[in-house]
């Protein structure tokens, strides 16, 4: 792990904000050179640190409305591997993130939909028949915030 100082962390700041800020742009808004600011950027991606460049949908314009967070509990954890339960789930397109958790439930999904209606045929006809599944929880997003987290 390298050692970061207050400008590594506004390089972070500003690349978690927008990830397609070029090093000049990142310079200017701390300070550095464009050099710099590359130098910079550059040591924090060969420590792993920047991870790589997302770009975000926004799903509502792209016409999916809904979106749900599903618990999902197995209903026998020794016949059906949890390898069979991640290929399965994360082969459905609706289905944005598969995290295996420690708590009541064994996986958390982040599921979206076009209305309720399109995400109860997603529950029913996919979900609910993949292999393994049993008690399933659902809870409907209404708002999200963006936070960047420590940094």
């Amino acid at each position: 792990m390298i050692e970061l100082d207050d400008i590594d962390r506004q390089i972070l700041r500003v690349l978690v904000a927008d990830a397609t800020t070029s090093a000049g742009e990142v310079g200017r808004k701390t300070g550095l050179s464009q050099p710099a600011a590359w130098r910079r950027i550059k040591r924090l991606t060969e420590a792993g640190i920047l991870a790589g460049r997302r770009v975000e949908l926004d799903a509502q314009k792209l016409g999916f409305g809904v979106t749900v967070f599903l618990g999902v509990k197995l209903a026998t954890k020794g016949r059906v591997s949890l390898e069979d339960f991640e290929r399965a789930v994360t082969a459905i397109p609706e289905v944005q993130t598969v995290q295996h958790v420690l708590g009541m439930y064994d996986y958390r999904l982040r599921v979206v939909a076009r209305d309720l209606p399109d995400f109860e045929r997603v529950l029913r006809r996919r979900i609910m028949t993949l292999p393994g599944v049993g008690d399933v929880e659902a809870n409907v997003l209404l708002s999200e915030e963006r936070l960047i987290g420590p940094i």
